[in-house]
């Protein structure tokens, strides 16, 4: 319960930040986890992005601003954080379907797009096979592609990231490097920290390479989970393993990276283990 009502303190930071800057970061920490695994969790939780939310919300509030005050629409559209009246516009007619100078028409209507509150669900029953493991730090060889800090801008990089990959050869060279556990391909997310984030395609490997990138992935406790099927898949196992299985688990999110280690990469068959780094919540 403790993870949920961390959660909804978060919703009430970005609440009473609505017409500031939100700082991420500090939504992390509110959650005690990076802000990473705080969007990715938020985006499993509630359905859209963070920032889509946060961009709901002020537009509901702004139809709001417009229907009862006298505000000028430039105005407005500073009060919500945008620098010029057209951005305003533009995302206010994606929200409600009208310009903002219409607002105040007769029989004209808007949405309204209230604040989330978590809560624990309990759903049908259906098994998800997991292991807790200890390791080391390990290193990983591979290419990488830098990650945009809000994770909505990045949903093309990683998809692009893979297909060249194994257009131009990369990931048959990976393979013929792989020489200690996990043995697979994967996928890392390290995006933790103030440094840069990435997304590593890669291998474990001992192995020197002119090649490629390297990165040690910092020693962890992990909780492992393996699946089957496609590559939607393993997206599915891991909204399942936020939503389900971290709330009520007695452990939350450590701060390394999320590992996804594909056994067999057939994009249709697929074999794969999701490795989320976690630590036991205090007592």
């Amino acid at each position: 319960m403790e993870w949920v009502e961390r959660l909804n303190q978060s919703m009430n930071y970005i609440e009473d930040h609505l017409t500031d800057k939100i700082d991420y970061e500090q939504l992390g920490r509110i959650a005690c986890c990076s802000t990473y695994h705080y969007q990715r969790m938020f985006t499993y939780m509630a359905g859209i992005t963070l920032a889509e939310y946060i961009r709901r919300r002020k537009m509901s509030l702004a139809a709001v601003d417009l229907q009862d005050g006298n505000e000028r629409i430039i105005d407005i559209a500073e009060k919500y954080g945008y620098c010029s009246p057209t951005a305003f516009n533009r995302a206010f007619q994606s929200f409600h379907g009208i310009a903002p100078s219409s607002v105040k028409d007769e029989g004209v209507s808007v949405k309204s797009f209230s604040p989330i509150v978590f809560r624990i669900t309990v759903k049908g029953a259906t098994e998800m096979d997991y292991r807790i493991e200890t390791k080391g730090a390990f290193r990983i060889i591979g290419v990488s592609a830098p990650l945009d800090k809000e994770i909505e801008n990045n949903f093309m990089v990683v998809p692009t990231m893979w297909q060249e990959a194994s257009v131009n050869g990369t990931i048959q060279s990976l393979a013929g490097m792989m020489d200690t556990p996990p043995m697979g391909l994967l996928g890392v997310s390290a995006c933790n920290g103030e440094e840069q984030w990435k997304y590593f395609i890669a291998v474990s490997s001992k192995k020197a390479s002119d090649e490629f990138e390297e990165y040690t992935v910092p020693a962890s406790t992990w909780a492992i989970f393996s699946g089957t099927g496609t590559n939607r898949s393993i997206q599915e196992l891991e909204q399942r393993i936020i939503t389900e299985w971290l709330p009520s688990s007695g452990y939350e999110y450590a701060n390394a990276p999320d590992i996804e280690v594909y056994l067999n990469a057939d994009p249709q068959n697929a074999e794969y283990e999701v490795w989320i780094p976690v630590v036991k919540k205090k007592a």
